[in-house]
């Protein structure tokens, strides 16, 4: 795994409470995790309380260290899915954004957090609000997720703030400028963030910042002090 990504999914499986048979996915390897976010993660459930999936996991990480060619790989992203086909009349992608829905709507957790994993664009951008935290993160995971997807959560204002301080706090979407000007103009992310990115805009996106009311204050007038001539 690229060193520039962290591990959010690990994160989530250290503060405890994920459910039984989302771990034991995990430990069977059947996720498509990122390779290294996959070791971690083995490591971790290594000492899970249920005998059972300690032992899949030890089984899974054995197997996943045997294969040294592997190992020795950089990690590849798979190619991403296409953009959403603009062919489409509004007509047309109504119903296929109702069907996505239902389709999810009928899916248990450890059901959506493997399609949050493996599934389509669109399925992600509806898991990225799923009310189950393990669900939302596992989407930042996905080894299908592109950046434009990333640039267009960073402008969502109906995701969770940790979902933003992920991506505000991961560097390899950081060196993306339309992904760090989304997040700094995203009323919902959390404000800390925000005023760490404040430095990377260029002086139109400041100046944007400065009138705009949906941000919050400080934010703004921390945009007018950069703005502000050196004397």
């Amino acid at each position: 795994m690229d060193s520039l990504f962290r591990t959010p999914f690990l994160d989530i499986f250290k503060q405890g409470g994920v459910d039984r048979d989302i771990r034991m996915m995990v430990a069977e390897g059947t996720l498509g995790l990122r390779a290294e976010e996959l070791r971690l993660t083995l490591e971790f459930l290594l000492t899970d309380s249920d005998p059972e999936i300690a032992r899949t996991a030890e089984a899974t990480l054995l197997a996943v260290r045997a294969s040294d060619a592997a190992a020795a790989q950089p990690y590849v992203a798979p190619d991403p899915d296409p953009e959403p086909e603009e062919h489409l009349t509004p007509e047309e992608k109504e119903k296929k954004k109702q069907s996505t829905l239902q389709k999810i709507a009928a899916l248990n957790p450890a059901q959506r957090l493997a399609l949050a994993m493996k599934g389509t664009r669109e399925e992600r951008a509806v898991l990225i609000r799923d009310p189950n935290k393990i669900v939302a993160v596992a989407v930042l995971s996905s080894p299908k997720i592109s950046e434009s997807e990333v640039s267009a959560i960073a402008k969502m204002a109906n995701v969770s703030e940790e979902i933003l301080r992920i991506i505000g706090n991961t560097r390899a979407w950081m060196k993306s400028y339309t992904v760090t000007s989304a997040l700094v103009k995203n009323p919902k992310t959390p404000i800390a963030v925000s005023m760490n990115l404040l430095q990377r805009l260029n002086e139109k996106d400041l100046k944007l910042l400065t009138t705009d009311r949906n941000i919050p204050d400080v934010v703004r007038t921390a945009a007018r002090k950069k703005l502000a001539p050196v004397h």
